[in-house]
């Protein structure tokens, strides 16, 4: 696997930030090999695994999505850094969470995915 391109691993996450599963699906390797770790499940597969947790993560109908905004990215020996901030509301309030993907390319697209996820933290009330 080559180092991932910073143009691939951008692309990805403008397509998250734009909450563009499409495009940020499309831009996944067919044999990608995906792993996600979130607090209360690990996630696997390949591109439809990774489609599945993004759409959980971005399109679930009992919450909010407020905003979500990119973290700079980062190159780390032949593996690129990407991140968001996602801010979404639901039954018990206001939340915050961060999710880091660590990309290496195949064939110009995402063929190797690590993704942490900081789980909800809960934000305090607006007045």
């Amino acid at each position: 696997m080559a180092v991932t391109a910073p143009a691939v691993a951008s692309a990805f996450a403008d397509a998250i930030v734009a909450r563009d599963i499409q495009a940020a699906t499309a831009l996944l390797h067919p044999e990608v090999d995906f792993r996600a770790m979130t607090p209360n499940r690990i996630w696997e597969g390949g591109a439809a695994g990774a489609e599945q947790a993004l759409r959980k993560w971005l399109e679930d109908p009992d919450e909010e999505v407020h905003a979500v905004e990119a973290t700079e990215p980062v190159t780390i020996e032949g593996t690129q850094r990407v991140g968001w901030l996602v801010r979404i509301s639901d039954a018990d309030g206001l939340h915050v969470f961060e999710q880091q993907a660590y990309m290496r390319e195949r064939d110009g697209k995402v063929g190797w995915m690590r993704l942490m996820c900081s789980g909800f933290n809960k934000l305090p009330e607006e007045n």
